[in-house]
């Protein structure tokens, strides 16, 4: 995920450019850390207030610099109009979150206006095309069977959540001026492994098969997550 957004990031940005992001749903700060450090201002919304609580943490451990340039704002990720302006940001994340907004339209919609022109919009949506591919590796043939008529799930946290279709995010994000730029897999092969699974020691070629995998047809089709990269026209 993180190859990814940064190939985007330096196919759409001079090199140096300290940029202005957006994570919106930051959870942890994982990525807006990440992002922080690389040099970017970063302003992350979230709000679960023991996520900010992890997240404030790991910001106060960095140097001072870094610091500076993260914020964290808590609150609703729909609710960015309420406290940015428009054209603030010129990459804006949203990682995790669709699948648990039951009307994503008006979210994406706020997203896109955060947005400079030309800046990038960064998705990760868990892919409603290949719901069935989960249940049926692991041989819950019924659940697999029910999967194919779908977009409703429940994930690993025992929550009833959505997905999305490839196809009608691609239509949203033209209808709201950002139309789809790039497009990657995210966990083609390794979806089914299991929560709390060690790290193996050759992690360096896993993620490079899962890179690659993520960027060919037809793997990236059935990956359990897609990431969609928009660009506001």
């Amino acid at each position: 995920m993180a190859r990814q957004l940064d190939e985007q990031i330096a196919g759409r940005f001079p090199v140096g450019q300290r940029l202005r992001v957006l994570d919106v749903g930051m959870g942890q700060g994982t990525q807006a850390l990440r992002l922080a450090r690389a040099g970017h201002q970063v302003t992350g919304v979230e709000q679960d207030p023991k996520m900010i609580s992890v997240a404030r943490e790991a910001v106060a451990a960095e140097p001072e610099g870094i610091r500076e340039r993260m914020r964290i704002v808590q609150g609703d990720g729909r609710d960015t109009g309420v406290h940015f302006l428009p054209g603030s940001f010129d990459v804006v994340l949203c990682h995790g979150v669709l699948m648990y907004v039951e009307e994503p339209d008006p979210l994406l919609a706020g997203l896109a206006r955060m947005l400079a022109p030309g800046g990038l919009l960064s998705l990760l949506v868990r892919n409603g095309d290949a719901l069935a591919m989960r249940p049926g590796l692991s041989g819950d043939w019924a659940g697999a069977l029910a999967a194919f008529d779908t977009t409703a799930y429940r994930n690993r946290l025992g929550l009833d959540v959505r997905a999305d279709r490839m196809g009608a995010l691609t239509a949203t994000l033209a209808g709201i001026g950002a139309p789809l730029h790039a497009w990657y897999g995210v966990r083609v092969f390794t979806d089914t492994a299991p929560e709390g699974a060690e790290i193996p020691g050759d992690v360096e070629a896993l993620l490079a098969v899962e890179e690659r995998a993520g960027r060919t047809d037809p793997y990236r089709g059935v990956a359990a997550l897609l990431h969609l990269c928009g660009v506001r026209g």
